[in-house]
């Protein structure tokens, strides 16, 4: 707390304001921090509402185009028989279903353990009837989109910010540097005061 009297009041834009002691410095500083943020919040709010409208497109069109097609487990499933496994359990097991176009396909699905060969399965199909997962509900679609969008906002919103700290951080070495320059000329006279 006792440095904060030594501070002084806190002045809004002082760096704009005339002063006399103010620096070219300051001003391009000042210049800076304030380009740095635009670029950071327009930067990030753009990429973020870009990448958000990209996932929710996407997943609107798998909405679209992928549908439930009834598979037929072809041996019996592995595991023990539903009624002894709990509810949520699925293993693995080989089905066989046909595509919308009427041609037969195989694949591997997630069945309730110790299914009998012949027991119907729901999986979702692409429009080549190829398995795929099941395609996100709307509001999944909405969270995962609005998740993507502000990750991809804060990271494309850390390039410009770091290269506002990288910038502010030069400008800092160079001000130093010439307080050196200055201190080592005026420095040496202050030793040959008298009294």
């Amino acid at each position: 707390m006792p440095l904060k009297a030594f501070r002084g009041p806190k002045v809004w834009l002082w760096r704009w304001r005339r002063n006399p002691l103010r620096r070219r410095t300051d001003v391009l500083e000042a210049w800076v921090v304030l380009a740095a943020w635009l670029l950071v919040v327009l930067t990030g709010a753009s990429a973020g509402l870009a990448a958000a409208r990209s996932v929710e497109h996407g997943l609107a069109r798998e909405r679209a185009a992928w549908r439930p097609a009834v598979a037929r487990v072809v041996a019996r499933a592995p595991g023990r028989t539903a009624s002894e496994a709990s509810g949520t359990e699925r293993v693995w097991a080989q089905v066989r279903w046909t595509a919308i176009d009427g041609s037969v396909h195989a694949g591997q699905a997630r069945v309730a353990p110790g299914s009998a060969a012949g027991s119907p399965v729901t999986v979702w199909t692409d429009p080549r009837g190829h398995l795929v997962s099941r395609p996100a509900t709307a509001s999944e679609a909405t969270f995962r989109a609005a998740l993507m969008g502000g990750l991809v906002g804060l990271s494309a919103a850390a390039v410009p910010f770091a290269g506002g700290l990288a910038l502010r951080g030069r400008l800092e070495r160079r001000r130093m540097d010439d307080w050196d320059a200055e201190w080592a000329r005026l420095g040496p006279q202050w030793g040959r005061m008298t009294w």
